[in-house]
C-alpha cells in the first residue's frame, strides 16, 4: 500500500487550498485529531479549529489553520470544506 496516495482538495469559500496528491492528512476532529492515510475507512467527520496539515506527495507538509469545517473520505479521496 505504500506505492497508493490520497487525492485531496481542500476548499473555502474563497478559494482552492489545496487540490492534489498527498501522502496523508492531519486533521483536528471535533471528538479528536485523526490522520488519513491510502486505504483508510470512509468516514464522514466534522472539524474543529485547528490546523489541517497535508504531506504532499514529496512528504513536504503544507499547513491549513481553520476555525471549522468537514471532511469526507472514500476510495483514497479526501475532500475537505472548511471556513478559514
Amino acid at each position: 500500500m505504500a506505492d497508493k496516495q490520497l487525492s485531496v482538495r481542500i476548499v473555502s469559500l474563497q478559494k482552492t487550498l489545496f487540490d492534489g496528491p498527498a501522502q496523508s492528512v492531519y486533521l483536528p476532529g471535533t471528538v479528536g485529531p485523526f490522520e488519513v492515510l491510502p486505504g483508510h475507512a470512509a468516514i464522514i467527520s466534522s472539524l474543529e479549529p485547528g490546523t489541517i496539515e497535508v504531506r504532499d506527495s514529496g512528504g513536504a507538509p503544507q499547513r491549513f489553520t481553520i476555525r471549522f469545517g468537514v471532511v469526507k473520505v472514500r476510495n483514497n479521496e479526501v475532500t475537505i470544506c472548511a471556513a478559514n
